[in-house]
Parts: C-alpha cells; sequence; structure tokens
C-alpha cells in the first residue's frame, strides 16, 4: 500500500514528517477498518491513495498530465494549420491556453493537494468552463456581432472574478463551486447542440462537435460514483480525466476544420464583393 515509515527524502519533495505521519496513520486507520470488516472510510472527504514517489494521486496526476500534453500538441497543429487570419483563431488559441493552465494546476492538485493547490485547480478549471461559454457564443452569434459578444466578455470576467472572490475571501463553498460550473457546462452543452444540430448539413465537421460534448456530459456523470479507488489508485475522478484526452482531440480537431472553413468562406465572400 506504499506505507513504509521511512522519513521524507527525495522521491518526497514537500512531504514534512507531520504529513509523513498523517499518511502513515491513514492507512493504519485503514487497515483497522479491513480487519474489523467495516467500509473503508473517506479522509477529510476524500479517499485513500495510495502515493508513488511524490505523487499523492498517480492516476489523476498522470491523466491531467496527459490531458495538457494532448491540448499543447493540438494547440500547435492549430496554430500549424490555421492562418491568424481566421476570424475565430485568437479566441482558439486563447482557450487552448486557458485549457494548458487549467491541466497544468490539476497536475500539481493531484500531485500534493494543499489548500493553495486546490483552490488554483479549481480556480482555473472554472476559467475553461467560462471561456468555453465565451468560445461557444463567439462562434455562433458573435462573428457578425461585435458588440454583443464585448459586453457577454465582460460579464463572463466579471462573474468569474465574483466566484472567485466569493470562494476566496467568503467561504470555499464546494457546493456552490460544483451548481455554478454544472451550471455554465449545461448551457455550453445544450448551446452547442442546438447550434450543431442547425448546422450539421451544411457544416459536415460539426459531428466532432456534438460528439465531444456529448461524450465529455457523459463522462462527467462519474463524478457522481463514489467508490474506494480500484488498488487505491485508480477512483472515478482518474477514470473522467482519463476519458477527456481523446475528447480534447476531437474538440480541437473540430476547432480547426471550423477554422478553416470560416476563412475560406471570409475569402470566398471577398472575392464576390
Amino acid at each position: 500500500m506504499g506505507t513504509s515509515l521511512e522519513p521524507p527524502g527525495w522521491t518526497d519533495p514537500g512531504w514534512t514528517c507531520r504529513d509523513e505521519c498523517k499518511y502513515e496513520c491513514m492507512w493504519l486507520t485503514v487497515r483497522r477498518y479491513q480487519q474489523g470488516g467495516h467500509r473503508v472510510p473517506q479522509f477529510h472527504g476524500k479517499w485513500p491513495f495510495s502515493r508513488f514517489l511524490f505523487f499523492q494521486e498517480p492516476a489523476s496526476a498522470f491523466a491531467s498530465f496527459l490531458n495538457g500534453l494532448a491540448s499543447l500538441v493540438m494547440l500547435l497543429r492549430y496554430r500549424a494549420a490555421v492562418p491568424p487570419a481566421a476570424p475565430t483563431y485568437p479566441t482558439c488559441v486563447a482557450f487552448a491556453w486557458v485549457s494548458l493552465n487549467a491541466w497544468f494546476w490539476s497536475t500539481v492538485f493531484h500531485t500534493r493537494d494543499t489548500a493553495l493547490t486546490e483552490k488554483l485547480d479549481y480556480f482555473c478549471a472554472s476559467a475553461v468552463v467560462l471561456h468555453s461559454v465565451y468560445l461557444c457564443c463567439v462562434r455562433t452569434l458573435g462573428l457578425q456581432r461585435p458588440a454583443l459578444i464585448s459586453i457577454f466578455r465582460a460579464f463572463l470576467l466579471l462573474f468569474l472574478a465574483g466566484h472567485i472572490s466569493y470562494l476566496s475571501l467568503v467561504r470555499f463553498d464546494y457546493g456552490y463551486n460544483l451548481v455554478a460550473n454544472a451550471a455554465a457546462g449545461t448551457l455550453t452543452v445544450a448551446w452547442w447542440l442546438r447550434w450543431c444540430l442547425r448546422q450539421g448539413r451544411r457544416l459536415p465537421h460539426v459531428w466532432k462537435c456534438a460528439a465531444a460534448v456529448l461524450l465529455l456530459q457523459a463522462l462527467a456523470l462519474l463524478e457522481l460514483l463514489d467508490f474506494p479507488p480500484l488498488l487505491w489508485v485508480l477512483d472515478a475522478h482518474a477514470l473522467w480525466h482519463i476519458g477527456t484526452i481523446p475528447l480534447n482531440v476531437l474538440f480541437y480537431s473540430f476547432l480547426m476544420d471550423d477554422s478553416l472553413y470560416l476563412l475560406k468562406a471570409n475569402s470566398d465572400l471577398f472575392k464576390v464583393d
């Protein structure tokens, strides 16, 4: 189970003796519960995980890293394939950087869970959710209505600032954070799907967008599962992160196809004019 009593060393950067004692006591408690035939408890709202080297939740940390790597690779492919003149180029590139930042802090948080890394993980995840709403608005409404998109962008930035301020200065409310992100995510999924259904016959590449958002919503249901980690490593949250890796690739592929389509459509429009 990874419950050696050796002191913190090069494999455990940032782990103090107090942290080691809490870790060892956790596993001692787990063994006592198992010996008594009782259900393994959660500790401070989290299941016990068997640490690997200095990775506190190795499966989730590795999956977060792979999601970040997938985002980076697809960002490089996007920039290589799509000229900056494409109408949605800046929004798509910004979305990729916001996502990369979120996956970085997700990796850090699952490597070492502290009050600071938890907040950074949650706040950066909220930024991705809101930027997803913004990206959807830009693509479906904002290309012909720049004033509208400016107002909507300001609203989202104010909402994010208020969200972070409340969680930081008033109360770190897990329930509120979950509801706020779930509501924004559901809005984005419904918005994208409505647009995809209306554009499906005219734009054959929108199936990638519809598939990505539907599968992402289905994978999010894993977060509702609540079971002790398999082999004390693989839990529902890790499975969710693993499942989002190919969906990242699929969605960026849609963004690439759509940006090239818009670039060609604008070029043809200029030729007609």
